[in-house]
């Protein structure tokens, strides 16, 4: 198994990556999250995932562990393979699926090319404890662009609200404005719309 690849960025499509290192290139697969994180590297490193096959040896690349650790749990749900689960990260970030599949949102999931209504409930049955908002999983794919989402969550749980009910709206509230808010804007339009 080949855990990351540094190196020289000379292919980036939002399909596909050659990452060259000591005169090879890797050819790997990504996600759109992946590829608009690579915008404007030359030197990268890349977490990998390999799927060996029959008839060919895949390697599949993120820009981030996150990504990565939910590739890896779409995977191990019986009926969805790689192509799907990268599928799945180009329509969500995994912050997003994370909070789908906490919250039984089917209808998000379905809004994923090839998973119907069957697979995303598989995947909510399948993946639900695994990486639900509760616990120690709060943090499942806490990275650093997730920071603003995840410390607003914290702060609003703290003042006492449900978590689900919270999670919905901090979600639809960076869906309406984008990533770019301040944590102290996301924490202000949510208790608005919680008061």
């Amino acid at each position: 198994m080949i855990e990351y690849i540094r190196g020289e960025l000379t292919e980036r499509t939002p399909t596909h990556i050659v990452v060259e290192t000591n005169g090879t290139g890797y050819i790997m697969a990504v996600s759109l999250t992946t590829f608009e994180a690579l915008a404007g590297k030359k030197q990268v490193k890349i977490l990998t995932h390999t799927v060996v096959r029959e008839d060919a040896h895949l390697l599949y690349g993120f820009s981030a562990e996150a990504e990565r650790k939910m590739f890896r749990a779409l995977i191990s749900v019986s009926g969805i393979g790689p192509a799907s689960a990268m599928a799945a990260l180009s329509t969500l970030a995994p912050a997003r699926l994370q909070s789908a599949i906490a919250t039984g949102d089917v209808g998000s999931l379905q809004k994923i090319k090839g998973i119907g209504a069957k697979s995303a409930q598989r995947i909510i049955v399948d993946l639900k404890d695994k990486i639900g908002l509760g616990g120690e999983n709060l943090d499942f794919v806490n990275d650093s662009s997730n920071t603003v989402r995840s410390e607003a969550l914290r702060a609003l749980h703290n003042l006492g609200f449900d978590q689900r009910k919270t999670q919905k709206i901090v979600d639809k509230i960076l869906d309406e404005n984008g990533e770019s808010l301040k944590i102290e804007d996301l924490i202000k339009l949510s208790l608005k719309r919680l008061a």
